[in-house]
């Protein structure tokens, strides 16, 4: 009766007689206060406390009506185990008079699912077999998170449970089955709601294990990126394999309501997904779509057909784009799309795989209907096609295929977005300035008054209207020693040059410094020296001291001195021109010695000297040099001096040479020298003069083996490609010793430095071109020529330039070997017209000079 209580109990009864009655019945208590709170614009999250006394609970039903109404509905229709519940409802919430947002009385619960379908064998072993089946067509308002499996042996028609914990795949191995029997299988899909009805049996099974050679049926066709001419299908692998590996897979299609089934692609594709376009598909028809595996030993059996596509692309379809940030340089692909639901994900795919892992420099940034992927530092890691799709719509999606061309073009955008670059006119530059102060200054194509910089010292000042930045350094002393760099920033815009000033460059800046400090306070307070003591040595190997004075009076007194006394020039001093001059007639050991020269006056007095000891700055010889004759080749060393102490002697790899028809030693008091009449291979090596006199033995040498020549040592390509108005620079290491002189050559046309073309040399080992802003003119034939007094070498570079936009040339190098060179110190028009020296098998080019 209503409004009674009653309780429960159950006896059990068989043909032999009643069992004692059960515990009876007792119903739980009332759950606790139920609080209901909005979740979404379309759903309610329901909450309550468990019943204090459970009874042996099974669960809970929870009921709604529409406020103000006594009619009270369930929402679910089996036991909901937790203390939780979300009721999703159709349509959106209306603002009432009050103000609150309220539910209108249309508003219900999610329904069940729809039933699964299509179920397929995927593999048996004759104890299992693997099933595959697609998700409900309508969901109930909810996701379909669960699945349950009946199977029915055929030969017994019986339905038995197969899974009491939920599949959450469409995907599952059902074992415990007898060899040899059929069976059929039914599938369950349930949402929050409960359990939906059972799908329809499958086909019946035999249970026996799958030996054939070829590969299993593939599974979870679907289709994706629907245009009106075309349409992108995905697929998994088979489960089994076959008798080898799957070495392809071919995709076929057909019309809806048609059994004809005919190929798509006519070549296999080694991956699970194949984009179908231009191939018979008519745009609005619709079209299903399956899959045969094959591997060495034939194609297998089909998958199961994917559900049929209208070949339609959806109203406002977008496609991905692909763009560098104007700000922070990065490269992105960005896709809106044309459809979202509250419940709409974005899912990125790279190869039709899911990216999962966004922490190696791939971040994902995800906004209303727009989704973007930034490429922090891509790199050839990151090539391949990208493809998105959104959830919970009619199929929004796209793919992008990223190449490696594409991508080497938008890393040289994004480089220059991060790292602007400050043009420079003129690379870091110093200038000695009087009284010995350094100023050191560059000029920049183009600065603001913002712009900043950092140098060694902070006394610097700048011009915008000219672009120069310069620094004056009042005191350049030993210590100032090495390189100077400034750091220039303009904005986001940075520059930064260097200058070396290290050994013999650091020396002579250093000298000229000193020098311009002393010729300030010399020239400034009296008589001095406007040319210091020097050597001139004639012709006949005479020698001279001479120097010029300036700044002079009528009292102004002139005197020579050799070793602190006094001497007297036969030649008197020309006080009116200022040049004074100190003949050493028939130079000999008696006149080594340290010479000083003073001028004199009431204003001060201002001295030079020099050392003609031969232990400081004189040399006694000249390098050796090479050259023509009409039957071989001379070698030559020039005397600057000669005494008759002096004694010569010429050796080959430490041989002392005796003079003979074919090496014949001569020469005069200017000049020693060494004919070689006809030379052969074995004249090639090293050779030597001695010069000796009675306190000390001077020698020259010179490498006839091409040892010492200048060489290009590395660095330069045979081939450059570069786009327009970027900046190229041709960097190499030579050597050669003495240290070689370097020059640059375009289209055979000498190449002059300007603003555009800067020459550097480097600690006299680092050669380079820079060529600012390259464009289309500047392509053609470089070369560099390296070379010292005993010959060189040339080498080529192709330079072609492209303009923006444009497809990198590609550019095969031409085998082009080194041009070796030889200098030579005078050449006759009649001897070796081809300028060439010949000494037995080796050959080398002769330039005019050394």
């Amino acid at each position: 009766l209503e409004g009674k209580d009653y309780q429960f109990r159950v006896v059990s009864a068989n043909m032999y007689g009643v069992s004692e009655p059960s515990e009876p019945s007792s119903v739980p208590s009332a759950p606790g206060q139920v609080v209901a709170t909005r979740e979404t614009d379309t759903s309610v999250l329901i909450q309550w406390a468990p019943p204090k006394d459970p009874n042996n609970l099974i669960g809970y039903y929870i009921d709604s009506c529409v406020k103000g109404s006594k009619d009270w509905t369930s929402a679910n229709h089996k036991p909901h185990k937790q203390t939780r519940y979300v009721l999703i409802f159709f349509s959106k919430s209306s603002k009432e008079h009050n103000g609150e947002d309220q539910l209108k009385q249309s508003v219900f619960s999610t329904e069940l699912p729809s039933f699964p379908y299509d179920i397929s064998l995927l593999y048996c072993d004759g104890e299992s077999m693997v099933l595959n089946w697609k998700q409900p067509l309508h969901s109930g308002g909810a996701d379909v998170t669960d699945y349950y499996i009946d199977k029915c042996n055929v030969a017994k028609k019986t339905w038995k449970e197969v899974n009491v914990p939920p599949i959450k795949e469409t995907l599952h191995k059902v074992g415990g089955l007898t060899a040899g029997s059929v069976y059929q299988f039914r599938v369950y899909g349930a949402n929050l709601t409960g359990l939906g009805d059972a799908s329809t049996p499958s086909a019946p099974f035999k249970c026996e294990a799958w030996t054939m050679p070829e590969p299993g049926p593939t599974y979870d066709v679907t289709f994706t990126e629907v245009r009106d001419d075309s349409v992108v299908v995905e697929w998994k692998a088979p489960v089994y394999n076959g008798a080898s590996a799957i070495t392809g897979y071919i995709v076929e299609k057909s019309k809806k309501g048609s059994d004809n089934w005919s190929k798509v692609n006519e070549n296999s594709v080694n991956h699970c997904y194949f984009k179908v376009s231009i191939c018979g598909l008519e745009t609005g028809e619709s079209y299903g779509f399956r899959v045969r595996a094959e591997n060495t030993n034939g194609v297998g059996v089909a998958s199961t057909p994917s559900d049929p596509v209208c070949i339609k692309a959806l109203p406002g379809t977008q496609e991905i784009k692909c763009g560098i940030d104007e700000e922070s340089g990065d490269i992105y692909l960005s896709f809106e799309s044309c459809q979202m639901a509250e419940k709409s994900k974005f899912v990125w795919k790279k190869s039709y795989q899911e990216m999962t892992d966004f922490s190696k420099g791939i971040i994902l940034k995800t906004s209303g209907s727009h989704s973007t992927l930034l490429f922090k530092n891509p790199d050839k890691e990151d090539l391949g096609t990208y493809s998105v799709s959104v959830t919970h719509t009619d199929g929004a999606s796209a793919s992008y295929k990223m190449s490696a061309e594409e991508l080497e073009k938008m890393l040289a955008l994004s480089y220059d977005i991060r790292n602007p670059i400050i043009p420079l006119k003129t690379e870091l530059a110093y200038k000695i300035l009087e009284r010995g102060r350094m100023r050191f200054w560059l000029q920049a194509e183009g600065i603001s008054s913002a712009v900043t910089y950092k140098f060694f010292q902070t006394k610097m000042s700048h011009d915008a209207a000219t672009g120069i930045i310069e620094m004056v350094m009042d005191h350049f002393t030993d210590d100032s020693e090495g390189t100077f760099t400034v750091q220039i920033q303009d904005g986001r815009a940075k520059a930064q040059s260097s200058l070396v000033l290290i050994g013999d460059a650091f020396k002579a800046a250093l000298a000229e410094a000193e020098y311009q400090r002393r010729e300030y306070i010399r020239v400034k307070e009296g008589p001095h020296f406007m040319e210091f003591l020097s050597i001139q040595v004639g012709e006949n190997a005479s020698v001279t001291l001479v120097c010029k004075v300036a700044n002079l009076k009528k009292d102004s007194v002139f005197q020579w001195y050799k070793d602190d006394v006094e001497v007297i020039s036969e030649v008197p001093a020309d006080l009116n021109s200022g040049v004074c001059k100190f003949p050493l007639t028939n130079f000999s050991k008696r006149d080594v010695g340290l010479y000083k020269a003073t001028i004199t006056d009431d204003r001060g007095q201002d001295v030079s000297q020099i050392d003609v000891s031969g232990k400081g700055t004189i040399s006694r010889a000249s390098e050796l040099s090479i050259q023509c004759t009409a039957e071989g080749i001379m070698l030559q060393c020039h005397m600057k001096y000669y005494t008759e102490e002096m004694k010569i002697h010429w050796k080959q790899k430490d041989s002392k040479i005796a003079a003979s028809e074919r090496m014949r030693i001569g020469g005069n008091p200017a000049m020693a020298t060494l004919e070689m009449v006809e030379p052969t291979d074995k004249d090639k090596g090293m050779y030597t003069i001695e010069i000796v006199d009675p306190e000390k033995t001077h020698s020259r040498t010179l490498d006839l083996s091409g040892q010492h020549r200048g060489k290009v040592v590395g660095g330069l390509p045979d081939v450059v490609t570069i786009m327009e108005k970027k900046t190229l620079s041709l960097t190499c290491t030579v050597c050669g010793d003495p240290k070689p002189l370097v020059s640059w050559s375009k289209n055979d046309q000498e190449v002059e430095p300007s603003d555009q073309y800067v020459i550097a040399m480097d600690s006299g080992k680092f050669a380079s071109l820079t060529i600012k802003g390259v464009s289309l003119e500047d392509s053609g034939k470089y070369t560099m020529t390296v070379q010292n007094k005993y010959g060189g070498e040339s080498v080529d570079i192709i330079v072609s330039v492209y303009k923006h936009g444009d497809r990198v040339p590609d550019i095969k190098p031409t085998p082009s070997p080194k041009r070796i060179i030889i200098a030579l110190a005078s050449r006759s028009p009649q001897q070796h017209k081809n300028n060439s020296i010949y000494i037995s098998g080796w050959k080398y080019q002769c330039l005019q000079g050394s």
